[in-house]
């Protein structure tokens, strides 16, 4: 059981993948976002399942521990599939920010150089920031991007910079007209979501009710608990009903993210 636990909590503390890529750029760059948003990483869901596992093996039955497993691995992956949306939205308001400031340096009169700097400080963002400075000044390098929208945005920008250097157009033009792009997608999203909340909140109060009838079950003293682990029967009905949940949630899951993410 001691071994069990360790590796439990090693799983729990293995660094994510970024973890290097944040220590670097702390004693590369010194920012201090990257220096709050280093504290912030949280277990990955093989870790937590693993966690959620080892509990319920330990207050239950092995059948238990599976399920438990499974039911913390999907939720992790659901709720850091939430958190990189959020994480998108932020970096395209980053980037829209940066195009903007853009725009009005070269507007102003500012060399590109100097404007990419502005542009670059205006992200408020560790990975947009030097992505945007690399599609102006190496349009023809490849843009990697985990957004698409970002990517679609960067290549646009390259794109703008490479015509702009061939016949002398305006590259803040172009630079305001994707900012406008991106904040409109934003607040698309903030529509589709907004418009999305009630069938949401719906799946979750249903996802909830079979734990409040075990509860209210518990209440009028029966044991719920007793028959759905201690009994071939209830171990049926339990592996059906977590199935049905899981499958239930999942699907009103991509429902919503095909409508919030066409």
């Amino acid at each position: 059981m001691t071994v069990a636990l360790c590796c439990a909590a090693g799983l729990a503390l293995w660094p994510d993948r970024f973890a290097l890529h944040r220590v670097r750029v702390m004693t590369g760059r010194g920012s201090s976002s990257w220096r709050a948003g280093a504290g912030r990483a949280v277990p990955p869901p093989p870790a937590l399942a693993a966690i959620a596992a080892l509990g319920g093996a330990m207050v239950s039955t092995p059948l238990v521990a599976i399920l438990a497993g499974a039911a913390a691995f999907l939720g992790a992956r659901a709720w850091l599939s939430g958190r990189a949306g959020r994480k998108s939205d932020g970096r395209l308001l980053a980037l829209a920010d940066g195009l903007g400031a853009l725009a009005a340096e070269l507007r102003s009169g500012r060399s590109l150089e100097a404007a990419t700097r502005t542009a670059v400080s205006a992200c408020h963002d560790g990975e947009c920031g030097p992505a945007l400075a690399a599609a102006i000044r190496a349009p023809a390098a490849s843009r990697e991007s985990r957004d698409p929208v970002v990517f679609d945005a960067l290549v646009r920008i390259a794109a703008a910079v490479r015509l702009s250097g061939r016949t002398g157009c305006s590259l803040a033009a172009v630079a305001g007209a994707v900012e406008d792009d991106l904040r409109a997608r934003h607040r698309l999203r903030l529509e589709l979501r907004t418009a999305t909340a009630a069938p949401r909140a719906s799946a979750g109060l249903l996802a909830g009710l079979p734990v409040l009838g075990l509860a209210m079950g518990h209440g009028i003293g029966a044991d719920p608990w007793a028959v759905l682990t201690g009994t071939g029967t209830g171990q049926l009905l339990l592996v059906a009903g977590v199935a049905l949940e899981g499958i239930g949630l999942a699907w009103s899951r991509r429902l919503v993210a095909r409508v919030v993410r066409p």
